[in-house]
């Protein structure tokens, strides 16, 4: 999820990913009006910055479904390629520290 920042006249005058702000909305980052605004303001690289959004949830998703896969015994860990297993293990070491350190992720767009 996206926040954004309206003026006096209801259009989006900022995005971010933290809703910090006074009167900050909750938006979808597919949603059609902040992707006007991302086009409008000139982010010739918005289109990745969008996708770079829903990866992050994306990629969540895909390692819980593997979870799942392997737990029900539908997969066997082994069976996914070295460099994915390599992949999978640090990101469940990097999120066991974030657990324990409560690292936070700044704005991306």
């Amino acid at each position: 999820m996206l926040y954004i920042e309206r003026n006096s006249e209801g259009k989006i005058v900022a995005v971010s990913q933290k809703g910090d702000g006074l009167g900050a909305e909750e938006k979808s980052a597919l949603d059609e009006e902040i992707l006007q605004f991302l086009a409008e303001n000139g982010d010739s690289d918005f289109w990745a910055k969008i996708l770079s959004v829903s990866d992050l949830g994306i990629i969540r998703i895909l390692e819980d479904l593997v979870d799942l896969l392997v737990a029900k015994n539908l997969i066997m860990y082994t069976d996914l390629p070295e460099d994915a297993q390599e992949k999978i293990r640090e990101r469940k070491k990097v999120r066991k520290k974030m657990e324990t350190e409560s690292l936070v992720v700044d704005d991306i767009l």
